[in-house]
């Protein structure tokens, strides 16, 4: 090995000193997967090498034949593992290896919790692959080049897993990486040629290209040593191509990890090949977790793409809209130029059909799944629910498919649960309804206790309860499914249709004529605080509500918006009174007009806090209702 020259030492990044932390305290039970994450990334720097030596074949450098090599040796205690990739110049090395350059990093740290058990989930979602060589090893060193840079610029870099690594150049002939791990007192069982064929079998057999293994042959007569000689132990042929019939669930799941860099199985999976006007494979996986920038509509996301088994992208977002960006998998297309860019791939009808196609497929995986795997939908619903709401405003040619999949928290349920799917409501539907009905507010509680509700407790009618804060925004885009118009019980007139009887309407017309001396005093006396005051058809047992004028924002998407500093147009609430309730009653008896506004106020103020809303002025409320209180109490 040759002088190496610039040496110095370098402090990790405090993320991954606590990964390091959870790794070499045996974090893993199963301790065999550092080898399955570390042939994962060299398989990635490989597909590197390959999507940028099209366009400058000369970084092959003369060695066009590509390869992952694993060895060991016995004597000293390690494995080593070495591919002809693309390889890492200095600064590549203290970026990739000494820092977590992630989007979602300071939220992955936040919810550590110090239980090892949960604490490997999270590292599965969050995909740390070349620590987890500190499994096994206490000491690991990397020696690497970038291709096409001289050979004087080879890095070395080596670290025992604490506190720091040092960082040096030499000289290194061949491009690409060789990392050798010093294994562990008592890990010595993967210094075996035996141990690691399976372990490659087991996990690495879908990586499209060979995973060679050194060759036991004997000396030659004469010889001291025998001459070295390479296998290949994979099937070395891209997953996606073969046969779906050939194909056992394992060999999927595991390539899934390989390409998302996921700890955990797939919730679902979809292998399809296309022939005809168009030729491409796909391959589509349901993670079971949602990774940590899943909020970040900006992170990078999308399918790897291959054109022809060449790898030509990472994260090529333009096959499937962004409501599923979650979604991992691999397209193989044969109609695309192997010079592809992503500004070409934006323009280019041809992705338009597939994204259209693969939409359709991932839409289909999760009807399926929902239908025979209700539980574990639920587990994909909580994980990537409110990303699915983003789907009807963002494509309307499935918006129908996407609201099947939705699920609700309704009155049906008092767990809150979002469990209800919109079959499920309008099979329970009451004989005459012809409408799906909702409520949205900032919590299970607040919309659970409404008053908006009472009329439909009376007459047994489901209301789905909403709550994200996406709600109010996603029902602005669904008007209907199944043909059923959706209606928000808080806004405008109430009509129950054909579930209220002729004779109810009659009475309700009939009391609307008898209390209109006390709409207008109330009108009166409300002044500007109201849009509208009349006799509420919703109320069995609380005096009064507010409802929301048919083209008004509601009071979700208000607080959205003024949370974002954006104007809100001006609205006033309807101010609906219940005519049976007591406190109406003594209203309307009250003959001092300074004590009916005060009353009237105090019971608008109510009506406010019951909707979820703040009131304007706290201090006049507390004082009207003081007064009342010395009052009565006089």
């Amino acid at each position: 090995m040759s002088v190496e020259t610039q040496k110095e030492t370098l402090g990790f990044q405090t993320e991954v000193k606590q990964l390091l932390h959870l790794m070499i305290h045996s974090l893993y039970s199963n301790k065999e997967i550092f080898l399955r994450e570390l042939i994962s990334n060299a398989s990635d720097a490989v597909d590197k090498l390959r999507f940028e030596a099209l366009a400058k074949p000369e970084l092959l450098e003369g060695g066009a034949e590509l390869k992952i090599r694993v060895s060991f040796d016995k004597d000293a205690n390690t494995v080593t593992l070495e591919d002809n990739g693309i390889g890492m110049n200095r600064e590549d090395v203290i970026t990739h290896l000494g820092t977590i350059a992630k989007s979602g990093t300071a939220d992955f740290m936040k919810n550590l919790t110090g239980d090892q058990k949960k604490d490997s989930h999270l590292i599965g979602q969050f995909g740390v692959g070349f620590y987890s060589a500190f499994i096994v090893a206490d000491k690991v060193d990397v020696f690497s080049r970038r291709a096409g840079a001289p050979i004087s610029e080879g890095v070395h870099w080596s670290s025992k897993g604490e506190g720091d690594f040092e960082v040096a150049t030499l000289d290194k002939a061949e491009r690409g990486t060789r990392i050798v791990l010093h294994l562990k007192k008592g890990e010595e069982e993967f210094a075996d040629g035996w141990r690691l064929r399976n372990i490659i079998k087991k996990y690495s057999d879908h990586i499209a290209l060979p995973i060679e293994l050194p060759k036991q042959v004997e000396a030659a007569e004469g010889e001291e040593k025998p001459v070295e000689e390479w296998e290949t132990v994979n099937r070395a042929s891209a997953l996606w191509t073969r046969p779906r019939t050939e194909i056992k669930d394992e060999e999927y799941q595991e390539f899934y990890k390989h390409i998302a860099h996921d700890f955990e199985n797939p919730l679902a999976w979809s292998h399809n090949k296309v022939e005809g006007k168009l030729e491409y494979n796909s391959l589509l996986y349901v993670p079971a977790r949602a990774p940590f920038d899943l909020y970040q509509r900006e992170a990078p996301r999308g399918l790897k793409l291959y054109v022809q088994r060449v790898f030509v992208m990472d994260q090529a977002e333009s096959f499937l809209p962004l409501y599923l960006r979650f979604i991992k998998g691999v397209v193989d297309s044969n109609d695309l130029s192997l010079n592809v860019s992503r500004e070409i791939l934006q323009k280019d009808p041809i992705i338009d059909s597939m994204k259209s196609a693969l939409t359709k497929r991932v839409l289909d995986m999760l009807e399926k799944l929902a239908k025979n795997e209700p539980e574990q939908y639920k587990g994909f619903w909580k994980n990537f629910g409110q990303v699915m709401k983003e789907g009807p405003a963002e494509d309307f040619a499935n918006k129908e498919k996407i609201a099947g999949l939705l699920r609700f928290a309704s009155t049906s349920d008092d767990s809150g649960e979002q469990s209800v799917s919109l079959a499920d409501y309008l099979a329970r539907a009451k004989e005459g309804q012809d409408k799906i009905y909702f409520l949205t507010g900032e919590s299970y509680a607040q919309v659970k206790n409404s008053p908006h509700l009472e009329v439909f407790r009376k007459k047994g009618i489901e209301v789905l309860l909403l709550t994200d804060r996406i709600d109010e925004w996603l029902m602005s885009y669904l008007s209907e499914f199944d043909g059923k118009q959706f209606v928000d019980v808080a806004r405008g007139d109430l009509d129950l249709g054909k579930l209220d009887s002729e004779e109810d309407k009659k009475a309700q017309e009939e009391v609307a004529k008898e209390k209109e001396g006390l709409v207008e005093r109330l009108k009166a006396a409300l002044g500007e605080s109201v849009s509208e005051v009349r006799v509420s058809h919703r109320l069995t047992d609380s005096p009064a509500i507010l409802a929301i004028g048919e083209q008004d924002l509601g009071l979700q998407m208000r607080q959205i918006l003024e949370a974002s500093g954006q104007k809100v147009p001006d609205s006033k609430p309807i101010f609906e009174f219940n005519p049976a309730h007591p406190l109406i009653e003594k209203l309307d008896n009250e003959q001092s007009e300074d004590r009916f506004a005060d009353f009237s106020h105090i019971l608008f103020d109510q009506a406010a806090l019951a909707a979820g809303d703040s009131l304007k002025d706290p201090a006049a409320y507390v004082r009207r209702l003081n007064k009342l209180l010395v009052e009565l109490s006089a």
